[in-house]
């Protein structure tokens, strides 16, 4: 008999700690972000208030937006919150994330040596100034990742008219090779580098190069005022519409992917919109400097 009690009990216990568990494991929502939303520490202060408010935990998965997309695409993460407007709304366009909602911007800036070989220093038509270092061949060092900043420093290499060609990249994450299509000025093998790092790298093969680059400008806050080796990069252009960085999150749908946690995902889209996370955007600072702005409330 009590044997019978004994086993009984242990069931129970046993049967209660699953549940447990399941529990738990149910509320960890896995997310797909952009380097830059990590680097600058801005996660650190928004997750936990995220999960002091409702008990989900968030796993962050941080890489360039174009993989960070991917990962919503294949189904592998519940959420992405990235920064490539027009691949964003094609994501939801196409049935994988269910609604796109801004978050906040911050802008992007071209940098470049002390001496500005190209002569752009002081402009606010990044087109303008793109085309100046084209016509120097100044070195010109591309993330060359697939992430929103190349998205967008492709774009903007564009609207300065030259003539475009199409390469095909081979970059490495993490031991994986993944080629991607990219474009760049034609006849510009002797001063474009397209090196396939993340910013962070990105501006500092810059540095020891003295070359210029496209970075957001938390990351070249970091890099200049943050580290104890400064880069020795100054701003050169900066203020054109053209050079905003907005920020999207989306969650990911679960018509295309029925086991993602769509319920949690939307839980978190909702609340960083919420008077209380776009106070915390609009309050968090690096080095004393104001790194996003807030979108949904103004």
């Amino acid at each position: 008999m009590k044997r019978n009690l004994f086993m009984t009990i242990c069931v129970v216990i046993v049967m209660a700690l699953s549940v447990n568990q399941g529990i738990c494991a149910d509320q960890v929502l896995t997310m797909s972000t952009t380097t830059s939303t990590q680097a600058s520490g801005l996660l650190d202060i928004l997750l936990p208030a995220f999960q002091a408010d409702t008990g989900i935990r968030v796993k962050v998965i941080a890489k360039g937006t174009g993989a960070a997309i991917r990962d919503g695409m294949d189904g592998n993460v519940d959420v992405i919150f990235v920064h490539a407007l027009a691949r964003e709304n094609k994501f939801v366009q196409d049935g994988y994330g269910t609604k796109r909602y801004g978050v906040m911007h911050n802008d992007f800036v071209v940098v470049g040596p002390p001496n500005d070989p190209a002569k752009i220093r002081g402009g606010k038509d990044v087109a303008a100034a793109l085309k100046k270092i084209a016509g120097a061949q100044a070195k010109f060092i591309s993330r060359g990742d697939d992430s929103g900043t190349h998205t967008k420093e492709q774009d903007l290499w564009k609207e300065t008219g030259l003539e475009m060609v199409k390469k095909s990249l081979e970059i490495v994450k993490k031991g994986k090779k993944r080629t991607i299509n990219a474009v760049q000025p034609k006849g510009a093998k002797s001063w474009y580098l397209s090196i396939g790092q993340g910013m962070g790298k990105t501006l500092t093969f810059a540095d020891e190069k003295r070359a210029y680059a496209l970075t957001d400008r938390g990351t070249y806050i970091k890099y200049k005022l943050g580290n104890k080796v400064a880069i020795d990069l100054d701003i050169q252009c900066e203020g054109d519409e053209a050079l905003a960085n907005p920020y999207g999150v989306i969650p990911v749908n679960s018509k295309k992917h029925p086991h993602v946690k769509q319920a949690l995902a939307d839980q978190f889209a909702q609340w960083i919109v919420s008077a209380k996370a776009q106070g915390l955007i609009a309050g968090y600072r690096l080095l004393g400097k104001q790194l996003f702005y807030p979108d949904a409330i103004k």
